[in-house]
């Protein structure tokens, strides 16, 4: 195993503009393919509601949208939520509205009380290998790499062909560990225990290894000078 120095000094090279552009666009996006960065439907519709109620200013033109704050999402989110709560006073334990709770919050990027449902939602069905990629992709928009990666690990450990917990893996791991050869690994089993995938989303997994493994190979050319 490298030394922590050298794992540090490889994370500067392994990231050049292009794949970390092309890796935050897919995480945040989910490709724009249907991978759960994206978002499950019941997220999307969240989020078109908390965008068209965002509060405008007193003497706004019509139409014209100022700047939304967190705190702005964060009352806009609570209030999405709150019918769900009233829901979850005769059924605790219900799976499908905490993970409707889950996405509200996420999609208005309080990634932490997201968590937290999400984490209830897990609980209530731990082998839904969906809802702990879910609680994974806001543990890491919260900063937690290791925790996303672990619920990822679980996941996989119900469903190993699961690609949405596959694709997510190999993006933590690219951006949130400097681990490109991890990354690469990840979308290679995604590939290849995912033949049904369509071409638009074979070809840009391909890309991401493609790119990742130049710029492995740079990195094993500048250490060798």
């Amino acid at each position: 195993m490298a030394p922590e120095g050298s794992r540090e000094s490889a994370a500067g090279s392994l990231q050049p503009k292009r794949v970390l552009e092309l890796g935050a666009i897919c995480l945040i996006a989910g490709l724009a393919i249907g991978y759960v960065c994206a978002g499950s439907s019941s997220t999307a519709s969240a989020a078109h509601t908390i965008e068209r109620a965002a509060p405008q200013p007193p003497g706004n033109p019509a139409g014209t949208a100022r700047p939304v704050s967190l705190a702005d999402m964060k009352e806009m989110a609570d209030k999405q939520a709150a019918p769900l709560l009233r829901k979850l006073k005769s059924n605790p334990n219900d799976t499908a509205v905490l993970a409707q709770i889950g996405a509200t919050y996420h999609v208005a990027h309080q990634y932490s009380e997201a968590a937290a449902w999400y984490q209830r939602a897990v609980q209530s069905d731990p082998r839904n290998a969906n809802l702990r990629t879910k609680l994974a992709t806001s543990l890491y928009r919260q900063g937690d790499a290791d925790g996303a990666l672990a619920q990822l690990n679980e996941a996989l450990k119900a469903d190993p062909k699961d690609a949405n917990a596959l694709f997510n893996a190999g993006m933590i791991r690219l951006q949130g560990k400097a681990d490109g050869r991890g990354a690469i690994a990840a979308w290679r089993q995604l590939l290849k225990t995912n033949p049904q995938l369509s071409p638009d989303r074979r070809a840009a997994v391909e890309k991401l290894i493609a790119d990742v493994t130049v710029s492995l190979n740079g990195q094993g050319r500048s250490t060798a000078r």
